[in-house]
Formats: C-alpha cells, sequence, structure tokens
C-alpha cells in the first residue's frame, strides 16, 4: 500500500508539482506536503517519503553528483529561493522532516559527509613535532579566548547556578582527557560571540540565556528518545582511522544552511527564524559528529572548510563595521526589540530595519546554541 501510494500519489502527482516553475504551485505543493510530512505516522509510508523526497543514496555527496536525486537538489535549493514564502515553507518542512524517526533522513542530508571527520585539521603527538602546543592546540590555530571577541564575560551570560552545579570543574586545559572541549568554554564562547555593543537582551527582562535552558533540555531528551534504536556511537570516530585526504564537501543541506546564516543581516526576520529553527534543531541530535562540526568552537578545521560557528564569526565581523554606519545603533536596536516583543506599539519606520531585526535573531540563536552545547555535555556527562 505505501509503494503504490508513492508511485501513484507522490511521484504521479506531487512530483510534478513540486518541479514546476509555477511560485504560486511550488508554495502550494510544499504546504500540502509539509501537511502530509507532519501527519503521516505509519513507519511504512514515512519510509517511502522519505525515499521519493531525498532518495536512498547513502555514500558521501560531492559537487559533481549533488543533483543525483533531482527533487532533492531542488527542494533543497527551494530553502533558497527567491521567494522568501518558498524558502520559509521548504525550511518547515525539512524542519519537521528532521523530527520523524527516521535514521535515512539525518544520514542522507548530514551525517554521511561528516563520516570521516575530514572538516577538521589533524598531527598526530610526537616529541619532535614543534606544532603541539601545551594546550593540545595546533600552533597556527586561533585561540579563541585570546579573541577580543571573547574577552568580556557580562553577568547576563554567566550560567545559572542551579546548572553549573551539576557541571564538571573548570579546567585550564581546552581538552578534556576524554576529548571533549571544555563546556564552560565552549558556552562562553557562543555566549560572548556577539560584542556587547550589539546585544540587546539584557535589557529586557525574561530573555536571559537561562530561558532556553529549559527548553533546550526538553527537546534533547525527545530527540535522544526517537535516536535511541540507530545504534549511534557515543563517541567520535577515531582521527586515525579517519580518511582525512578525501576531499570535504557538508553536502547539498548544510551548504544552503550555511549560506542563509552567513547572509541573517540581510534576509527578512521571518526567513532568519526559519533558519535558525532547522540549524538549532540539527544541533539538538545526540550524535558525536554532529555535535563536533555545529557545537565545538575549537575544531581545527581544515583548510577551506566552515563550521557553523565559522559562519557566525564571519556575520560578527561584518556586523562591527556596519555598525560603525549606523547613528544611534544601541538605542534603534532596543527599540526593535521591544517591539519584536509587543512591549513597544508600532511607530515610525526605523532605519536599517533588515539589519537589527538580523543582529536580534543572531544574539538569540548563540544563546539558543550554547544553552544545546551545555544540555548536551551534562547529558553525557550524568551516571
Amino acid at each position: 500500500m505505501a509503494r503504490s501510494v508513492r508511485e501513484r500519489f507522490l511521484v504521479g502527482v506531487m512530483e510534478p508539482q513540486l518541479m514546476q516553475t509555477s511560485e504560486i504551485g511550488i508554495l502550494t505543493a510544499t504546504a500540502l506536503l509539509h501537511r502530509i510530512v507532519r501527519q503521516v505516522t505509519s513507519d511504512s509510508l514515512l519510509e517511502q517519503i522519505v525515499y521519493f523526497l531525498l532518495g536512498e543514496h547513502r555514500e558521501p555527496e560531492t559537487l559533481r553528483d549533488v543533483q543525483k536525486s533531482p527533487l532533492r537538489h531542488r527542494l533543497i535549493e527551494h530553502c533558497n529561493h527567491i521567494s522568501d514564502e518558498i524558502s520559509i515553507m521548504t525550511l518547515r518542512l525539512f524542519e519537521h522532516l528532521l523530527q520523524k524517526p527516521s535514521e535515512h533522513i539525518l544520514y542522507n542530508l548530514v551525517l554521511r559527509n561528516l563520516e570521516e571527520r575530514n572538516y577538521t585539521e589533524y598531527k598526530p603527538p610526537c616529541p619532535e613535532d614543534r606544532d603541539i602546543v601545551e594546550n593540545g592546540q595546533i600552533a597556527g590555530a586561533v585561540d579563541l579566548e585570546e579573541d577580543p571577541i571573547f574577552t568580556d564575560l557580562s553577568p547576563e551570560n554567566t550560567l545559572s547556578k542551579e546548572w553549573l552545579s551539576a557541571s564538571p570543574p573548570i579546567t585550564p586545559d581546552h581538552q578534556r582527557t576524554d576529548g571533549k572541549t571544555e563546556v564552560h568554554k565552549i558556552v562562553n564562547s557562543f555566549l560572548c560571540l556577539v560584542p556587547d555593543e550589539a546585544k540587546s537582551s539584557y535589557q529586557v527582562e525574561g530573555t536571559g540565556y537561562d530561558t532556553y535552558l529549559r527548553d533546550a533540555h526538553r527537546q534533547f531528551r525527545e530527540y535522544c528518545a526517537i535516536c535511541l534504536r540507530w545504534d549511534w556511537p557515543g563517541a567520535a570516530k577515531a582521527i586515525e582511522k579517519c580518511n582525512l585526504e578525501a576531499p570535504f564537501f557538508e553536502g547539498h543541506f548544510l551548504k544552503v544552511l550555511f549560506d542563509r546564516m552567513g547572509r541573517i543581516l540581510d534576509q527578512p526576520y521571518d526567513v532568519n527564524l526559519q533558519v535558525t529553527s532547522v540549524l538549532s534543531k540539527l544541533s539538538l541530535f545526540p550524535h558525536p559528529h554532529i555535535h563536533e562540526f555545529l557545537l565545538d568552537p575549537y575544531v581545527n578545521l581544515a583548510p577551506g572548510c566552515r563550521s557553523l560557528f565559522s559562519v557566525i564569526v564571519r556575520v560578527v565581523g561584518d556586523l562591527m563595521v556596519r555598525i560603525q554606519r549606523i547613528p544611534e545603533f544601541t538605542p534603534k536596536l532596543l527599540l526593535v526589540r521591544k517591539r519584536l516583543l509587543g512591549i513597544e506599539p508600532d511607530g515610525p519606520m526605523v532605519d536599517h530595519m533588515t539589519l537589527l531585526e538580523g543582529v536580534i535573531v543572531l544574539e538569540e540563536f548563540c544563546k539558543e546554541l550554547a544553552a544545546i552545547a551545555f544540555v548536551k555535555f551534562h547529558s553525557s556527562s550524568s551516571p
């Protein structure tokens, strides 16, 4: 029955609608498909829907074969469509797809490209290797804590005592003995990524970092329950067993998401909310390679590779240049935040509205990632 639904309805009816060029037609078909994905509960029907949308390929993607599954390629491209409505609806489709109990979804979209960890640059430590410094970092790698962006911690960025009481003590090393980057350094790296002059949440009650911890804890438990039967490893693949020489491609899906994230200061507010929502959902998955690639600021990236953190760093660098050109930036930023929260009534149009809204989404997203990183570490270190 499920196979018949795929052949007669999905392939016969839905695929031509999704592949058409009419924006109204694409939007209508995507909205219908989104509703179907949300409502489906049958495992066999879900499997057929997933294979229809993404194909059955599980080998790492390359730039040359990115169009091997035409419908998959088209849907991912729709996440970056010239029509914001189509982009938002397609991103919602993928967001709900990621929450379905199918291992193939995440493997096809993301994990198959991270399997060999060839986004990292690694040198085996040896007595003659002078490139290895005392803290385990390769010489020449940027220590984020020495970057001016990360030097000041405002009181609002400190972890709540309730959560810190369960976390391990701070050590002077970047790496713990189990290979995990010290959680406090990760959390503070995300919290301090947006500089103080571009922050506005500390001036509005109830918008601190702690508000994300409860949601992250609840969502992470839900994702762990979904992934329980997928037999994922508890630790990253040993670097000595990885094929680091293979060229790394983040995959079509992450490429589009990272490209979108890189334009957060120039995109509509609703688009930014949906892009960051999909990325935060991905970050919640309890797979060590996803955690390393999306949530570890200290991973040594191979030349030409980017991570979620490095994408945000570039956005912040661009932001710091653009802030200088906007008079009364801080008051305008606070006004826009209050309007978005409904604290202030709508009034005259504020200059640079898109950028100001993008800055607010960026600050909130960094707090959300910090909360997710902390909750995941807290869970993995619990007995």
